[in-house]
């Protein structure tokens, strides 16, 4: 059964290159996130006007499409089209050059992002059953609380297993592996727990790096550190990197009839005891490390500090940085049972949708307004990257409102000495994740609204003092409310229907509405005074902005772009002015016949949204100087 996302799905694979460009493809919560052979051959600027996509973005070596909250249906398509989670099209994986940053926020990335949704889902359950336990409305004792909190705790105090699994898809190894080392991890910590065992000896004891040793492996010590692994981030991490380095010698000189058993047994047998013996070790110092380090920071100035992380996620959201912080409150949380840092953010968002609010109020611009909606409905619920993307960033100065009043709410929840309690859900459904339920305390939560409210109101009265419509929005509705405007027909030929072209982007109407015209004479004009906006290297297709507003793409055949620009001879370059009739490209008819391409050609209104109706007749023959299109 045909999903509605189809046709976005296929414009999406041919404009990043297509499927043999693709190395791998994840998402996040509003993200797809490529892997490309080569970022070149992906159409940057014909996703980003595709309806259905925000923005697209590049960074730490991702190619990173944003579609919004639907992101999973969007996901499940492209990858069901484009089978991109395939075992085979995984393991012919180029390697690919990045700096250090950028290579540690796509593992980062690549591990953590597959389990963000359960993780928030169950820190969510875990929120709302401190709230009603503060409030009496259930018992710690009873079995509702019992069984819920099972799963909610259960998740965080397992996470070395499900990053194991996370780890080895992100590492190329056999993913039981990564399973059975995460496994290993949290055996030895529950079982030495449940057995009350007492440790042989204990080293660095009464601080932050203190271990246990609890038996040896060929007369070494094995440490443990003492907060145990439960819920730590990085020991599976590391030791999934290693054992994807030891399966892929032990696959080099096993044959192939006993690799299936053989290659999981050898890599265990050696990455078992490296873990516990070394990863284990120096993951816990680095674990420490990182603890004692952000929490200095933070201990230096809680003010300074919520002011820097307040003001600066969004833009760290905008670059998908926010990464690099997120394994840091995880560590805080396993480590200390709670985190000041990811607190620091936490008005943010809420700075951000109160920006989006005024502006949906402020703004004469229908087609801003119906962006702003659902950008400000999905910013309640923690998810910014509709309203930075779609609305504040591209006018500049609400973004930097937006950032300021996060800087103000991070100062707040700084000072008051704010922690997290639980990695709860975004937006609304993070409060309760500041209610201390060792204590039954929920000042934190009380502060942390406070600063939100701050924040929202501070972000929403001042950019409703100081926004205006641009002049281009202001020419934006005139156009969409003006009588019509007349397009001259581009080619010589007859005149068919969209839904005749062999291309969902076009037949569906993702790309917008319009014609098509299967051309008779090899010449390509102008079909209104207008700028050129896309003139592709290869002459296959033009995109003009007409002086009344009207944004057209004109395809010349399908599946063109293959041909690299022979048969094709551009006469306009991208920005050039061109005049109504004037010549923008000629095209051997005939000799893309016989390469065997067809030649019918999409016009279509990519703005169509803007327009009460687009009226044009097909079945027709049409000739330069007429009218195609009328655009009411």
């Amino acid at each position: 059964m045909a999903s509605k996302y189809d046709a976005l799905a296929r414009i999406i694979i041919q404009n990043v290159g297509g499927k043999s460009n693709v190395i791998s493809l994840t998402h996040c919560v509003t993200r797809l996130r490529f892997k490309l052979k080569d970022e070149s051959k992906a159409n940057t600027e014909v996703l980003k006007k595709t309806e259905g996509i925000v923005t697209v973005m590049k960074s730490g070596g991702q190619y990173q499409i944003v579609i919004g909250n639907h992101v999973p249906d969007v996901f499940e398509v492209v990858n069901k089209i484009g089978g991109f989670s395939s075992a085979d099209n995984y393991t012919e994986m180029p390697k690919q050059k990045m700096n250090p940053g950028a290579a540690l926020i796509d593992v980062i990335s690549g591990i953590f992002a597959p389990t963000l949704g359960v993780l928030a889902a169950t820190g969510m359950i875990k929120g709302l059953l401190a709230l009603f336990v503060y409030f009496n409305i259930i018992s710690e004792a009873g079995g509702v609380y019992q069984i819920l909190y099972a799963v909610s705790d259960g998740f965080f105090h397992y996470l070395p297993i499900i990053l194991g699994y996370s780890a080895a898809k992100k590492f190329n190894v056999n993913l039981f592996t990564g399973l059975a080392l995460g496994g290993g991890l949290m055996y030895v910590d529950d079982v030495l727990k449940l057995a009350a065992t007492t440790p042989i000896a204990t080293i660095f004891a009464g601080t932050d790096f203190a271990a246990n040793v609890y038996t040896k492996f060929l007369g070494i010590p094995v440490l443990l550190p003492a907060s145990g692994y439960a819920s730590s981030v990085i020991p599976i991490i590391l030791a999934v990197w290693m054992a994807s380095k030891i399966e892929k010698m032990w696959k080099k000189v096993i044959p192939d009839v006993v690799k299936t058993f053989l290659v999981p047994m050898l890599t265990l047998a050696i990455a078992t005891p490296l873990t516990f013996l070394v990863i284990g070790p120096i993951a816990s110092v680095l674990t420490s490390a990182i603890t004692v380090l952000t929490n200095s920071v933070y201990g230096f100035s809680p003010i300074i500090a919520g002011i820097v992380v307040g003001a600066l996620w969004q833009i760290l959201v905008i670059f998908g940085l926010h990464w690099g912080v997120v394994p840091i409150g995880i560590i805080n949380m396993s480590t200390y049972g709670r985190d000041p840092i990811l607190s620091l953010m936490f008005a943010a968002s809420f700075a951000q949708t109160a920006v989006v609010l005024a502006i949906i109020l402020k703004t004469k611009n229908k087609k801003l307004k119906s962006l702003g909606i659902p950008a400000f409905i999905s910013g309640i619920f923690g998810v910014t990257e509709p309203a930075i993307y779609g609305v504040t960033l591209p006018k500049k100065t609400p973004f930097l409102i937006s950032c300021i009043g996060g800087a103000i709410g991070g100062a707040i929840i700084g000072g008051a000495h704010v922690y997290g309690y639980m990695i709860g859900g975004l937006g609304v459904f993070g409060i309760p994740s500041y209610i201390n339920r060792a204590e039954n305390d929920i000042s934190g939560m009380l502060w942390a609204l406070l600063a939100v409210a701050v924040a929202m109101v501070f972000s929403f009265i001042v950019t409703i003092i100081t926004y205006k419509d641009d002049k281009e929005e202001e020419t934006s509705v005139k156009v969409s409310s003006a009588e019509k405007e007349r397009l001259i027909t581009p080619l010589k030929g007859t005149v068919k229907d969209l839904s005749e072209v062999k291309d969902e982007a076009f037949s569906g109407g993702a790309l917008g509405n319009g014609v098509a015209i299967i051309p008779t004479e090899g010449k390509l004009v102008a079909p209104a005074d207008g700028t050129i906006t896309t003139a592709f290297p290869t002459g296959h297709a033009i995109g003009i902005k007409t002086d009344l507003g009207a944004e057209i793409l004109i395809h010349i055949g399908m599946d063109t772009v293959k041909l690299n620009g022979k048969y094709f001879t551009k006469k306009v370059n991208q920005g050039d002015r061109v005049k109504k009739g004037q010549i923008l490209l000629e095209f051997d008819i005939n000799g893309i016949k016989k390469e065997g391409y067809e030649i019918i050609t999409p016009v279509v209104i990519t703005n169509t949204n803007i327009y009460n109706d687009i009226v044009y007749e097909t079945g027709k023959e049409t000739n330069f100087g007429e009218t195609l299109i009328t655009l009411l």
